[in-house]
């Protein structure tokens, strides 16, 4: 009972349940009656016979295409009615060539679409990535991890004895775009080039907003991403590359779902840049046939090297360059031959690299094939352009560079005799003259309609003469000092120096005092005391000292002093010194069983003794210890000690002066 209220449920009622049934409240005087009576009525049923209907309109949404992006979940939840309880068949068009797209984007089954399936089991199977759920009132279509293949048009047909309804339902699964073909490079440049690429084949279903570039080294694993904004052209200008680096670019496709996987990468390419144009392009001689040109290399050349030059030349009236060599020159000259007498020709030259070819360097003013009448030129020597000094009697041999435009004939002068011609070589412009030195003047003359004459002055040279006005100036002690003046021949070449000799009266024999001594006044010193000494000098230049040498008339008397050599009283220095220890012991901790030492080190002076002191114990007859003495170090050799050997060590050092003593301490561990 609830409240006030009582109430008696019989559930399931039978005819077993018919009796008169009573409410007795407690503790109340009276009580309520009620009889129940069980009635049997048979009724008739009729069944109810309803057709089967699609509710696609209870979605909510447009049934006409639903978008989905790949990799996600699609749920089809497809309310149905009809009775009694209809068949539900799905179906998807067979063959995308089946569907029609609409204007707006939109895809439906053309009439010939076939099914996707006609076996039952596999449409309504329960598991797998693409299944149906059966319930009461609605269909529910899955589709677990959409793929683009799972795109198209899905009909849903409804099948019960009163009749049949189908819908069409439209899937669009949308992704990132495939990835573009490798972009390909033109138009390099020295730091910079042009990328170029086509549309992804496939846009994911949605369009392509843009594009991202990136690049990296070859030999690097690092990409660079070239832009932040996205690309909305197919080319794009890279910059700021490193000439003569091998670099390589990849693309990106992006949509509004995302980006898609990078291309492959293009082909390697290195920026690089033709050469500048040559310089200082000019011409150099002309002929009746030839034409020789020279010029500079470029200022700039790059990472590409130089391959050599291409040189070209065009007729006057004419716009046809024809190459004036074959193939490429790596010199800075060229010799075009074989031109026509009377052409006027233009000429250019290209500098070449892996790049292509740099600016024409161009001769702006026509050149006429002829030969040109000018002065012959000499190209004096430096060395020819002052005196050549040469010995006499030695052959003179003289090479004069020259240049000549016709046939000349050739004279060369020497005091009016003619000298002997023995070499001329026309192809270098050089000639050779030799002849017997004479004193004078050689003149070398180019004889033809115009002159050029050359001078060069040649001076022989022989040995000079003795020095003059020698005179022994003083002497005293050891010492005798000389004086003379350069002599009156120089043999035609510069005075290089002086010999001074000395010779002891009583023998004669000289011997050089001074070799290549430059002034006119020196000291002879070191000479023995009692005797008498002559001096003389020879004069020297670059063919060699003097025939005859100017000699002191007097000698040189060097006088005994009498008196007796005191040598200096010195005061003997005492370098005794007491022992001192440089380098002090050190404590040591040692494993038990492997050799040690200890080291210090002492001077003192005369050299101390040495003893070795162990808990002040003397060492010296153990010979379980070895002592070393060597340049000041002291060492104590223990072998293989023991806990037992440990303790303090002493060294000390004694000798005349003192002692000294240090000592450390050693801690012997046992192994481990």
């Amino acid at each position: 009972h609830v409240s006030r209220i009582h109430k008696l449920t019989i559930e399931d009622v039978t005819p077993e349940d018919e009796a008169d049934y009573s409410f007795i409240p407690q503790g109340f005087a009276y009580n309520l009656s009620a009889k129940l009576q069980f009635l049997e009525v048979k009724i008739d049923f009729v069944p109810r016979e309803e057709p089967p209907k699609i509710h696609l309109d209870c979605l909510g949404q447009s049934p006409d295409t639903i978008v989905v992006v790949a990799g996600n979940k699609l749920r089809l939840d497809v309310p149905v009615s009809g009775d009694p309880t209809p068949t539900v068949i799905w179906q998807k068009v067979n063959k995308r060539n089946d569907l029609v797209r609409n204007n707006d984007d939109s895809l439906t089954p053309s009439e010939n679409s076939s099914d996707l399936n006609t076996d039952n089991k596999l449409l309504f199977e329960s598991e797998g990535r693409v299944r149906v759920e059966m319930h009461e009132d609605h269909c529910v279509f899955i589709i677990e991890g959409a793929e683009k293949e799972d795109e198209g048009v899905y009909r849903v047909i409804l099948k019960n004895p009163v009749g049949e309804d189908k819908a069409d339902i439209t899937v669009k699964v949308i992704d990132v775009p495939d990835p573009p073909e490798a972009p390909t490079i033109s138009n390099i440049g020295e730091d910079y080039c042009t990328v170029q690429w086509q549309p992804p084949k496939y846009d994911g279903g949605q369009p392509v907003l843009g594009y991202i570039l990136e690049r990296k080294k070859k030999k690097s694993y690092r990409w660079m991403r070239l832009n932040f904004d996205l690309l909305k052209e197919l080319t794009y200008e890279a910059k700021r590359m490193i000439e003569g680096v091998v670099y390589e670019m990849r693309i990106y496709a992006v949509n509004s779902i995302g980006m898609s996987r990078p291309s492959p990468a293009s082909q390697p390419f290195m920026p690089i840049a033709p050469p500048s144009e040559p310089t200082h392009f000019t011409v150099e001689d002309v002929s009746d046939s030839t034409v020789s040109l020279k010029w500079r290399p470029p200022e700039r050349i790059g990472a590409g090297g130089l391959d050599g030059y291409m040189v070209e030349y065009c007729k006057d009236g004419s716009t046809e360059w024809i190459p004036a060599l074959p193939g490429l020159t790596e010199r800075t000259s060229a010799l075009i031959k074989d031109l026509v007498t009377g052409d006027k020709l233009y000429f250019r030259i290209k500098a070449v690299n892996l790049a292509g070819e740099s600016g024409a360097a161009i001769i702006k003013e026509p050149v006429t094939v002829q030969e040109i009448l000018q002065r012959p030129k000499f190209w004096l020597p430096r060395h020819l352009r002052q005196t050549l000094v040469k010995k006499v009697g030695e052959t003179i041999n003289i090479v004069i560079p020259f240049q000549v435009c016709i046939s000349f004939c050739f004279v060369m002068v020497i005091y009016d005799y003619l000298a002997k011609v023995v070499s001329l070589n026309a192809s270098s412009h050089c000639f050779t003259a030799q002849e017997e030195l004479h004193n004078g003047e050689i003149s070398k003359v180019l004889d033809l309609e115009l002159k050029a004459k050359a001078f060069s002055y040649v001076s022989p040279a022989d040995k000079p003469g003795p020095p003059q006005n020698i005179k022994l100036v003083d002497v005293w002690g050891f010492n005798a000092a000389l004086e003379w003046s350069p002599p009156q021949d120089d043999g035609n070449a510069q005075i290089l120096g002086y010999t001074v000799q000395k010779a002891d009266k009583k023998t004669m024999e000289w011997y050089t005092v001074f070799d290549h001594y430059r002034r006119t006044n020196c000291i002879v010193s070191d000479l023995i005391m009692g005797n008498d000494y002559f001096f003389r000098i020879f004069s020297e230049n670059l063919c060699g000292l003097s025939e005859t040498a100017a000699t002191t008339k007097n000698p040189a008397h060097i006088q005994k002093t009498g008196t007796t050599y005191k040598p200096p009283c010195y005061k003997e220095h005492d370098f005794s010194e007491a022992p001192k220890f440089t380098h002090p012991l050190v404590n040591r901790s040692v494993i038990a069983g492997y050799n040690t030492t200890l080291s210090c080190a002492v001077r003192g002076i005369p050299k101390p003794k040495i003893f070795w002191f162990k808990n002040k114990m003397d060492l010296s007859g153990d010979a379980k210890y070895r002592m070393f003495s060597k340049q000041g170090v002291l060492t104590l050799e223990i072998r293989k000690p023991t806990p037992f050997d440990g303790g303090i060590y002493t060294c000390k050092a004694v000798n005349e002066c003192g002692e000294a003593e240090i000592e450390c301490r050693l801690d012997v561990r046992g192994k481990q």
